[in-house]
C-alpha cells in the first residue's frame, strides 16, 4: 500500500507534471478530451450509481454533451450504458474493465511524470 504523503509543489511544477502526462496520453493514442477524463475520472472514483442526468448536473454541461462523450467512451469500451430497469427515463453508466485499466495506466504514468520532477 502506497503511503498518502502531501507532496509540496509549486504551479509550475503541478502544471509540468500535467503537460508530461498529457503528452505521453497523445503519444500512446489515448487522448481523452479533459471533459471525457473528468467524465471517466467520476465514474470511477465516486461510488455508483451514475447516470447521464446526474452526470450533467455534476459537470454543469446538458445532457447531449455527456451522451456525446459517453459515445466517445463507449466506443473505446471505457464505460457501457444500460437503461434503469426501475425508471427507464435514465441511463445507468457502469464500468468496464477496459476502462479501469485506462486510469490504472493514467496514474502510473503519472506517478511517473511525478518521480521525473523530483529527480
Amino acid at each position: 500500500m502506497r503511503s498518502a504523503l502531501p507532496i509540496e509543489m509549486s504551479a509550475s511544477q503541478a502544471l509540468n507534471l500535467w503537460h508530461g502526462a498529457s503528452l505521453q496520453q497523445v503519444r500512446l493514442g489515448h487522448d481523452l478530451t479533459l471533459r471525457q477524463i473528468s467524465i471517466l475520472l467520476h465514474i470511477y472514483l465516486v461510488p455508483p450509481p451514475h447516470t447521464v442526468r446526474g452526470l450533467a448536473e455534476t459537470l454543469g454541461v446538458t445532457k447531449p454533451v455527456i451522451t456525446r462523450a459517453l459515445d466517445t467512451m463507449g466506443d473505446l469500451q471505457l464505460v457501457s450504458r444500460n437503461r434503469d430497469d426501475k425508471d427507464r427515463r435514465n441511463v445507468i453508466i457502469k464500468r468496464t474493465l477496459e476502462g479501469a485499466l485506462y486510469l490504472e495506466k493514467l496514474g502510473d504514468l503519472i506517478i511517473d511524470q511525478g518521480r521525473k520532477l523530483a529527480i
